[in-house]
């Protein structure tokens, strides 16, 4: 077995994050600690970006120091690790001083393989985006991801790298199997290759925009953003400097980044090149999830319906909300959530599925039980529920669990042991050994998606008692 290297994308830092975000850290950590539990060695990286043109004028709009507005906001994702009960090896700011002289040595590195030139040119950008625009790619006359922002038009001398040149080495990566998950993202993004690669402008003027990493040899000029900002992957793991982790975790590892459906460009195609300019080992896979609306429209604080994943958690507990994203949320295309439908699916299948059947058997075990039932640290993953983590089929995954619990509440009404109790003591007990046993295995199948509930389930059993509370909210 590979060890595994786990990595979701860079939130920008000019707002609070949002349920999307919360998504793909919660999918990501589900996986990562699913692995572990079945005997890998992981590496998991989550981070923030905090460089680009956005972000700088939203401080400027703000009146705030740009550093202290950016430390501000990452602190903020930072708190995600404890509200949703995160599982990360590291979290990565891309103001780190390691991260800058790695962006710079993969900078140096393209450059010295010819990859690197300067010209001046002229075109439409999306701030939103931090990206240039062909007019191919305009939906009457706007970014398709940003219709409110009008593209400006910008005209100045910036550094370009030859994505071109890639053209025919990307498609033939990018073409194998499970190299990009969903399959019809792979053939979105074969389909955006095969019409044309476009070199792309890979820094900025800093007399227009001062943030941003400074272009080795050239003060001049500050990288782009996203060159910046994708050499995190690699820049986490210590890159260039600590040789043994990242051989470790990337070179010999299998390498696996979530992102939205929105960053197939960035991840599968600039990201590969820059790689294969290095020389560096391209990303094994890269899966897209998609997104979440609200009441059937993109969420907005203009409109009101967005949602904030700490509100989430005061309002249900942080192991209910990693259930609702992973069970409720599909995985790979859009979903809409509203509060209305969190509170369906909080009450009807989690609190009346697996709290109830918990509760009910932990009773009757606390009542009948002279001993607790013997519990081995060990799991056994059913071949349903592998397969679902191996496709990141997370909603399947929490399925198959959930049949589980329906057998066994079925099981208990069927079987009656509280009444078996009064006339046959002994075979109750032994019914309720096979059932408190049945519980235990449905624990450690929640302990990826659910980890304190799984905890606090077999803590309950190798106790002999009833959980005091399986979905703490936070104080």
């Amino acid at each position: 077995m590979k060890n595994r290297y786990i990595t979701t994308t860079l939130p920008y830092v000019n707002a609070l994050p949002h349920i999307g975000h919360a998504l793909e850290l919660i999918q990501a950590d589900t996986y990562a600690r699913a692995q572990r539990a079945r005997g890998e060695r992981v590496f998991f990286s989550t981070g923030v970006d905090e460089h680009g043109q956005k972000v700088y004028e939203k401080a400027q709009k703000e009146g705030k120091d740009i550093q202290a507005y950016v430390d501000y906001f990452a602190s903020q994702f930072q708190k995600l690790r404890s509200a949703l009960n995160l599982s990360n090896d590291a979290f990565i700011r891309t103001t780190d001083s390691k991260h800058i002289a790695a962006a710079q040595e993969l900078w140096k590195r393209c450059a010295a393989r010819g990859d690197i030139y300067l010209k001046k040119y002229k075109g439409l950008y999306c701030v939103g985006d931090e990206a240039f625009l062909k007019e191919g790619d305009l939906v009457d006359g706007k970014c398709p991801n940003h219709p409110t922002m009008d593209p400006i038009i910008i005209e100045e001398e910036n550094y370009f790298f030859k994505l071109g040149n890639y053209r025919d080495q990307l498609l033939t990566l990018l073409s194998e199997e499970g190299r990009i998950v969903p399959d019809w993202r792979q053939k979105e993004v074969t389909q955006f290759i095969t019409n044309g690669l476009e070199d792309i402008s890979i820094s900025r003027d800093a007399k227009r925009m001062p943030w941003g990493i400074p272009v080795p040899g050239d003060t001049t000029q500050v990288m782009y953003v996203w060159f910046d900002a994708l050499t995190n992957y690699i820049s986490t793991l210590g890159w260039p400097s600590d040789t043994k982790q990242f051989e470790d975790f990337w070179t010999t590892a299998y390498t696996l980044q979530f992102a939205g459906k929105d960053q197939t460009r960035f991840q599968s195609i600039i990201w590969q090149a820059m790689l294969l300019s290095a020389e560096l080992k391209p990303t094994d896979t890269v899966f897209y999830h998609g997104f979440i609306n609200s009441g059937g429209q993109k969420m907005s604080k203009s409109i009101g319906n967005v949602i904030n994943p700490y509100d989430m958690v005061e309002r249900y507990g942080t192991d209910a909300v990693r259930y609702l994203l992973l069970r409720h949320v599909h995985p790979t295309e859009d979903s809409d959530v509203t509060w209305e439908k969190l509170d369906e699916w909080y009450n009807a299948h989690l609190v009346n599925g697996l709290g109830n059947v918990t509760a009910r058997i932990m009773k009757l075990a606390e009542t009948y039980l002279e001993t607790p039932v013997p519990v081995e640290d060990s799991a056994l993953f059913p071949d349903e529920y592998t397969e679902a983590l191996d496709t990141f089929q997370f909603h399947t995954l929490l399925d198959t669990i959930w049949k589980r619990i329906a057998k066994l509440d079925a099981d208990i009404t069927e079987t009656e042991p509280f009444k078996k109790a009064k006339t046959d003591l002994s075979g109750a007990q032994m019914l309720l050994t096979k059932q408190v046993a049945q519980l235990a295995d449905i624990a450690k199948l929640l302990s990826a998606g659910m980890p304190y509930a799984s905890t606090t389930i077999l803590t309950a059993i190798r106790e002999n008692r009833k959980p005091m509370n399986l979905f703490p909210r936070q104080s």
